[in-house]
């Protein structure tokens, strides 16, 4: 136990922070459920709302206003704090749910889930802002293991709640049942964002074109996850134009340092870019494998997931607990960690050793518990008070681009090869990304 324990969790839960420390964790797991609970009740809805040839679509209205959700909300935080995003988001959250929830057709439903998207998006810049503003520097490590522990239990009940719900009552409670906690997560945060004034000093940079970027960025992300449900003929060239595109639009919306990995801001957001999209591109298609070359059930294909998911949760608890550990140092072991991790996933993929999954994904899940709270941290510390939205909004970004670009990526290659060659190509491609990120770590590192 180190010296500065007591204060910090005085910080966090203390009469000063309690509330808003319970509303940020709050309003993170909300969102969590409901990503974890659509896609479980998703086949149901389609079923009774339309056909299996609209299925992508309420992931896409999701993703595509998520996007311009978190651009938007990052250039207002910096011009205006994030008061606005944090009591409009999560209104905008439980109206779509409603929305979603209450929806007779596909096209009610389209428009709720473009709702939750975009909100969201904005509650998520909203929340690093508001960490920025209100818990010191060595709070944050702690505040960073919170959030990422507010997914662990929407990961682990989430699916089989959303089932047993769908199932038991309707798919339309998975959404209803979710709003009356959107109205506690409001009166827990309100107190504390009620008195946030605009940021102080100059006004931030001008960025034009941001928005028609943000819009452009969404089509394109639109456009791959839609080709990439079925990434054949026509479809797969779609994927490739969209990745181009989208590739294009992100030269606007993320820091000019990112594709180089430059020193300091850059490095940072290209470390949540490689780190996010081999991490969950993986994940993506790990139970695949095990379900097509080992005949597992779905049942035990995901639970080397939940075995990722508590290791995820451990190892970022840890660092909480240490706050005066260099972040830039714990970065290089969680990027290391995850790149063995999926590098024991590459066997699994070939059809053999399929109990190295559960190993794979205990380390690569450490190695995320690591990366991503080391990486959340280091943005705050490179960022003066007036980009702190902006940066927020572009590791958000980063983290949403790069699992459409890989996850699009790994359907195309599905597409053209079976999945014994496909996969194994696939999940090397992401240990190279990881090692990637191992040498681009020490850039990170605060001057």
């Amino acid at each position: 136990m180190t010296t500065t324990e007591p204060s910090v969790r005085e910080e966090l839960f203390g009469p000063a922070h309690r509330a808003v420390t319970v509303g940020i964790v709050l309003t993170i797991s909300l969102i969590a459920f409901e990503a974890m609970g659509v896609g479980t009740a998703m086949p149901a809805l389609v079923a009774d709302l339309g056909s299996v040839e609209t299925y992508a679509w309420p992931f896409v209205a999701f993703i595509a206003s998520t996007v311009v959700g978190t651009v938007l909300a990052g250039r207002w935080c910096d011009r205006h704090g994030p008061r606005l995003p944090l009591l409009v988001g999560p209104v905008l959250f439980g109206g779509g749910l409603l929305l979603a929830g209450l929806s007779p057709s596909m096209t009610p439903l389209l428009a709720g889930r473009v709702l939750q998207g975009f909100a969201s998006g904005g509650l998520g810049v909203g929340v690093y802002v508001l960490i920025a503003v209100v818990y010191s520097r060595a709070a944050r490590p702690a505040v960073f293991a919170l959030l990422s522990a507010s997914w662990v239990l929407p990961s682990l009940i989430g699916p089989p709640v959303a089932g047993f719900v769908t199932d038991r009552f309707s798919w339309h409670w998975v959404f209803l049942g979710l709003v009356p906690l959107v109205v506690v997560a409001v009166l827990l945060v309100l107190p504390a964002v009620a008195g946030l004034s605009a940021p102080e000093g100059e006004p931030p940079a001008a960025r034009p074109g941001l928005v028609p970027a943000a819009l452009t960025a969404a089509a394109a992300v639109s456009a791959l996850t839609w080709a990439a449900e079925d990434p054949r003929g026509g479809r797969l060239a779609v994927v490739v134009g969209a990745v181009v595109v989208l590739g294009l639009a992100l030269v606007r919306v993320l820091p000019a340092g990112t594709p180089r990995a430059t020193a300091g801001i850059g490095a940072v957001v290209a470390g949540r870019w490689l780190v996010s999209g081999a991490f969950f591109t993986a994940n993506a298609y790990l139970p695949l494998a095990l379900t097509t070359t080992h005949g597992w059930s779905l049942t035990a294909a995901g639970s080397p997931l939940i075995v990722g998911s508590l290791g995820w949760s451990a190892a970022s608890t840890w660092q909480g607990r240490r706050p005066h550990l260099p972040r830039a140092t714990l970065l290089r072991v969680g990027f290391a960690l995850v790149a063995v991790g999926l590098a024991l996933l590459v066997p699994v993929t070939f059809g053999a050793v399929p109990w190295l999954a559960f190993v794979g994904l205990a380390l690569s899940g450490a190695g995320m518990g690591l990366s991503y709270s080391s990486l959340s941290f280091l943005m705050l510390a490179h960022s003066e008070q007036q980009e702190v939205g902006f940066h927020s909004s572009s590791v958000q970004l980063a983290d949403q681009m790069s699992q459409a670009v890989f996850v699009g990526l790994g359907g195309a290659l599905l597409a053209v090869l079976v999945p014994t060659v496909a996969l194994p190509v696939l999940v090397a491609g992401l240990v190279g990304l990881a090692v990637l990120g191992l040498g681009i770590s020490p850039r990170t590192r605060e001057a």
